[in-house]
């Protein structure tokens, strides 16, 4: 589940990790009034002013400003709020930004330069490892550096019987050359975001930048907080941060069917019960001719109900030309599915695109006279290959 900056700061707040003094607003009034109270509790005049969507690049694509006075403030929100922010990761169509993220001005004058750093947590699915990726060379996208600068990026794998230990977090701070109240102020970084990130059973934790201000403190500018949905049910607080309106419908939609759905460019549907086979499916999709539409598992007990919800959600998708429905009976039978699959198409309705059905294993050549005698414009196949064919005779 991915969550908006400033949710994955309140997260990084809750376990001790220094966050810049920012507050939420959706209004441009809101940012007005956000503004002068961290204007109040700061001191300093200045802001900086973030689009809040699930994506990248929002600088790029104009959805990161600084505003110098209140006025400014007005007037970037009332342009920013209810805009379409189109970045390299939106796809042309762009997200609707509905919430906007005041911060407090974190480039103020002092003793030294501020400086900035990339600071990423993540599993090491090699090791089985939790793994700290950082650099020196902050705010700029970490792919160009591991393309360019290889060299530049250092990785620190935590033991996981022992967690994070002071001298891997003052080893980060020595190699990003940091001495004195920064070193120090570092390794407190390091150790408390560590925790955060086991400890609210992350997926990803990418902090870019990592800064230092210009009197030595370490601040998390900018965070990516992805938190795994198999551990969402020990967050309950988290769960309720899913923000439906940024995530795929038809994947909203499968959720809720139990489903694993994930949309894709393709233009041929598939239904398929287990992730391995429906991988397998995409291949021979792909070997024929055709390109996957979607990934969709519908799991060891597909029924007419989740069928039914297969097909209106595939249908969904306008460039799909075909459906192939895959299905190995081995905790489900062959014939159950079938009629599933018999019934499902008279309760949609018009499906205007031909259907491939694949069953094999328990009952499976009761499956095929079912399909067979339904009337209806189903194509079926026994093996993988003659659904392969049939594919490449209706697409390509």
């Amino acid at each position: 589940m991915n969550l908006h900056e400033y949710q994955g700061k309140s997260i990084l707040r809750s376990f001790g990790v220094n966050v810049p003094v920012e507050m939420v607003a959706d209004t441009p009034e809101k940012a007005v009034e956000a503004a002068r109270e961290i204007k109040s509790e700061t001191g300093m005049s200045g802001w900086v002013i973030k689009a809040q969507i699930h994506a990248g690049g929002r600088g790029k694509g104009g959805g990161v400003k600084l505003a110098k006075t209140l006025d400014e403030v007005l007037e970037i929100s009332k342009k920013m709020i209810g805009m379409q922010l189109v970045t390299h990761q939106t796809g042309p169509e762009g997200k609707k930004v509905s919430k906007i993220l005041i911060g407090q001005n974190v480039y103020y004058p002092g003793e030294s330069e501020p400086e900035e750093y990339y600071m990423g947590v993540l599993l090491n699915r090699a090791t089985g490892r939790n793994t700290i990726m950082y650099s020196t060379e902050g705010g700029v996208d970490i792919e160009s550096v591991a393309e360019k600068t290889p060299h530049l990026i250092y990785k620190e794998e935590v033991d996981p019987r022992v967690g994070i230990q002071a001298f891997q977090a003052r080893k980060i701070a020595f190699r990003l050359g940091l001495s004195g109240k920064a070193l120090k102020e570092m390794v407190k970084f390091v150790m408390a975001l560590y925790k955060a990130y086991d400890s609210s059973d992350s997926s990803l934790f990418e902090i870019n930048p990592v800064m230092k201000t210009s009197d030595d403190n370490i601040l998390a500018v900018d965070c990516k907080v992805n938190i795994d949905d198999s551990a969402l049910f020990r967050h309950k607080d988290y769960a309720e941060m899913r923000d439906l309106s940024e995530e795929v419908p038809a994947e909203v939609e499968a959720g809720k069917y139990g489903l694993n759905f994930i949309k894709l460019n393709g233009n041929v549907g598939c239904m398929v019960n287990g992730a391995g086979l429906a991988m397998a499916t995409m291949d021979i999709i792909k070997l024929s001719g055709g390109d996957p539409a979607n990934f969709l598992d519908v799991g060891g007990t597909a029924n007419a109900e989740t069928v039914e919800a297969g097909f209106r959600i595939i249908l969904k998708d306008t460039n799909v030309k075909t459906i192939l429905i895959n299905i190995f009976g081995g905790i489900v039978r062959c014939d159950r599915v079938a009629q599933g699959v018999v019934d499902a198409y008279h309760s949609v309705g018009n499906i205007p695109v031909p259907v491939i059905v694949r069953l094999q294993g328990t009952n499976a050549e009761e499956a095929k006279k079912l399909i067979d005698d339904s009337g209806l414009k189903v194509f079926s196949a026994i093996t993988l290959q003659e659904a392969a064919d049939q594919v490449k005779k209706l697409v390509v």
